[in-house]
């Protein structure tokens, strides 16, 4: 999140800007405009945003690993822009780690990422599995289904509030708050008619966690929060405002991204249907598509930073304090890293993408992410006759994380012939968390 502009945009908006995403063709197809920012201006400063926009790969790692993370307008700022009345959301962001730097970040981060190691992640696969064919079962008989809204969108909120230690029968609820709040994190320009909305999410996700951890207390369910609340770190303990505020984030982070990458994932191989057959025939690509997916059409495509001090980058003089905004989507299509970025290759080789961002922030939930994405790929992908249903594509309205609002594709009877099943059958003995479902 960088100070967000309260003043009109400009009539004539430079060309090279990404405000130029606020248009609907650019946003549903938004690489054209990286490539030309990247041959013409790789770093460069976008007089509407007041940042520089940094976009090509070797770029972009430099200022993850290196620029300052700790960029959330504070109470002071946003009322010096006439927004005093998003006061009580940067609180609650100020205190979340996505927006810190170390060593405040390492203490939070060093928490939060145990409950998502590989390892413990990878247990949970065939749990995972069990969730998407509960999902699934249902919906085979009508030969149709929205990937967003039945599969995409449902599948990351139940696991999400499972990982957190909350009811599952909450996670609807859990998604549209992660929905609302995932406006301020992905918009550069401030909306009037969404402050209202973001502080009323705000207020209710924050009265439902403090309730979740006064519930804790007397009844310990094991999760992401119980984690926090136990949690000592040289004798100090996390105060209630900090667990509530990275809970919040875990939950928005542990869903937008992945729900993004099922759809996106599934519209590119619909668009390349020859890699579609190709990862039918070998599902043991499975591992590999994904990793593609996430570099061809990245859920999140920028972030920002903050220059610690004045420094220089691609030729130019960026001054301390100065925001920067990182393009993973335009690094990820850079082909002085990727030979031919534009094409879908699902078998695609020394494929470190920047979709889950780089060093101290690379996204903990990755390995969740990755496997949520591996099973509802295979599953969707083993549909026979899979095809999209005619009508517009429309892209959800945010800049930062992309992805659609609906995906509606329809599908014949049985499955698609494979020649490669490797799937794990689910079991049948209920939550790994918390014993029974």
């Amino acid at each position: 999140m960088t100070t967000p502009n309260s003043t009109s945009p400009p009539r004539r908006p430079p060309t090279l800007s990404l405000y130029q995403l606020l248009d609907p063709e650019v946003l549903a197809n938004p690489y054209p405009l990286y490539a030309r920012l990247r041959t013409e201006s790789p770093v460069y400063w976008d007089p509407y945003l007041h940042a520089w926009v940094v976009t090509r790969y070797a770029d972009v790692v430099t200022v993850l690993h290196h620029f300052s993370a700790n960029r959330t307008p504070t109470p002071e700022q946003f009322a010096a822009l006439g927004l005093a009345e998003l006061g009580p959301v940067s609180q609650m962001m100020v205190r979340q780690m996505l927006f810190m730097d170390a060593p405040d970040h390492t203490r939070l981060r060093g928490l939060a990422s145990m409950a998502f190691t590989p390892a413990r992640v990878e247990a949970l696969r065939s749990h995972i599995q069990e969730i998407m064919d509960r999902l699934l079962e249902p919906l085979l008989s009508a030969g149709r289904l929205d990937v967003i809204a039945d599969l995409a969108a449902p599948l990351p909120a139940i696991v999400t509030a499972e990982m957190l230690g909350v009811p599952t029968r909450d996670s609807d609820q859990l998604k549209s708050w992660s929905a609302d709040f995932a406006e301020v994190l992905g918009n550069f320009q401030h909306n009037p008619d969404r402050a209202s909305r973001t502080l009323k999410c705000v207020e209710e996700m924050s009265s439902y966690f403090r309730a979740a951890i006064q519930q804790m207390k007397t009844e310990p369910r094991e999760g992401l929060i119980n984690a926090l609340m136990t949690a000592e770190i040289d004798g100090d303990r996390l105060t209630e405002e900090e667990i509530i505020a990275n809970s919040i984030v875990t939950m928005v982070g542990g869903q937008e991204t992945t729900t993004n990458l099922i759809g996106n994932g599934v519209l590119a191989l619909l668009r390349h249907p020859d890699q579609l057959d190709r990862l039918r025939s070998d599902l043991s690509l499975i591992p590999s598509a994904v990793e593609e997916l996430l570099r061809f059409e990245s859920p999140s495509q920028h972030t920002a930073r903050i220059a610690p001090q004045d420094t220089e980058l691609g030729g130019k003089k960026i001054r301390k304090g100065q925001a920067v905004i990182a393009v993973m989507g335009a690094g990820n299509r850079d082909p002085e890293r990727f030979p031919d970025p534009d094409r879908l290759d699902i078998a695609r080789k020394d494929n470190r993408h920047l979709a889950f961002g780089w060093a101290s922030h690379f996204c903990f939930g990755a390995p969740l992410a990755r496997i949520e994405g591996q099973i509802a790929l295979e599953a969707i992908v083993r549909l026979a006759d899979l095809a999209l249903e005619s009508g517009p594509l429309v892209w959800r309205d945010n800049l930062g994380l992309r992805g659609l609002m609906t995906l509606p594709v329809t599908f014949g009877q049985g499955l698609a012939p494979v020649c490669n099943q490797p799937r794990i059958e689910p079991v049948t003995s209920g939550c790994p968390f918390h014993g029974a479902a």
